[in-house]
């Protein structure tokens, strides 16, 4: 079965661009394109995607109200931010409000079908400049309460697990490193977000580099 998509720019011209470049991806259609927040929530709600392809500037509702709306409505969507603007404070605003992930537009098209399939199957989506900055961003913020505590209580495979989710790795890429299957990383996965107390990955790498998690 298809993967389906939502593409939302408020630039036809890299709409169409990017719907070219997605459906002709073995796997992937796109079911339905937005030119502002106020037809992607619209869109999200009547044609029901697996992942939204947004932009965060545009007229009417900017990407960030969007996407907070959208997941309101539809919590299992996935949204990935798709922009020019790499900025701290949209990352972060993107992040906060839900987003599974960040990309710039400069993100090659090879790697763009990958991105979107990784969406869908719940890994982490940032560009790692970003994922940096975001880190020294919030570097004074005091960690959540019980941290150290939940941190020994972790096995020597979950840290193995965690410290490759840090440096950005994706589900196959870990499993590789780490000769399993994917199944078993999205079980040790799983169990890092539940005993963290994550909301997903993103929040993790933050976790790990904002406070200098390491195993004892």
């Amino acid at each position: 079965m298809n993967l389906r998509l939502l593409v939302v720019d408020d630039q036809e011209l890299v709409r169409e661009g990017l719907s070219l470049i997605l459906t002709a991806a073995e796997g992937l259609e796109v079911v339905g394109q937005a030119g502002d927040g106020v037809e992607a929530v619209a869109m999200a709600e009547s044609l029901s995607p697996d992942v939204v392809l947004m932009d965060i500037r545009m007229p009417r509702m900017d990407g960030v109200a969007a996407l907070r709306r959208i997941l309101a409505r539809r919590p299992e969507a996935r949204v990935v931010m798709l922009t020019t603007f790499g900025s701290d404070e949209h990352v972060i605003a993107a992040l906060r409000a839900g987003a599974c992930g960040y990309l710039l537009k400069d993100t090659p098209r090879a790697a763009l079908a990958a991105a979107v399939r990784a969406a869908a199957a719940g890994e982490l989506l940032i560009d790692r400049d970003v994922a940096r900055r975001l880190v020294e961003r919030t570097a004074g913020e005091p960690p959540p309460p019980g941290l150290a505590a939940a941190a020994r209580q972790l096995t020597p495979r979950e840290w193995d697990v965690l410290e490759l989710v840090a440096e950005g790795g994706t589900n196959s890429e870990i499993a590789e490193r780490l000769v399993v299957s994917e199944a078993t990383v999205k079980t040790h996965v799983a169990r890092l977000l539940h005993k963290l107390q994550a909301r997903d990955r993103v929040q993790l790498v933050v976790m790990v580099h904002r406070h200098r998690m390491a195993r004892r």
